[in-house]
């Protein structure tokens, strides 16, 4: 089974930085395209950034080009999106995800973490 817990949301004042962090169980992140999307309220679940399997090419959102960066740590089976320069317009919830052994969707999602950006 698997299993996404993000972590490292808060709140932030613009300007600032926020590293979120996601654990992942039942998959190796090194086999598997993994992403993060975001969803503001009153508003639909965004593309954020996302890394490959393998050799771990990364693509960002338009957003989220000079300011977000994704990574992994595959010893600790986790993947990563720090966020420098945040904006009010940033926050939301921002949700951990994972393609399935196809690679065609995202099947598997985390809970979801907390990202606040006070002006």
């Amino acid at each position: 089974q698997v299993r996404l817990v993000e972590s490292g949301g808060g709140l932030v004042q613009a300007g600032g930085s926020l590293r979120l962090s996601c654990a992942v169980s039942g998959r190796t992140v090194s086999s598997t395209d993994m992403g993060w999307f975001r969803q503001a309220p009153g508003k639909e679940r965004e593309f954020v950034a996302a890394i490959s399997r393998g050799y771990g090419i990364t693509n960002n959102a338009d957003f989220a080009k000079g300011r977000f960066t994704i990574s992994r740590d595959n010893g600790k089976n986790t993947v990563y999106l720090q966020m420098n320069s945040l904006k009010p317009e940033d926050t939301g919830v921002y949700y951990c995800t994972a393609k399935n052994v196809l690679g065609r969707s995202y099947d598997y999602w985390g809970q979801g973490t907390q990202v606040t950006v006070s002006s």
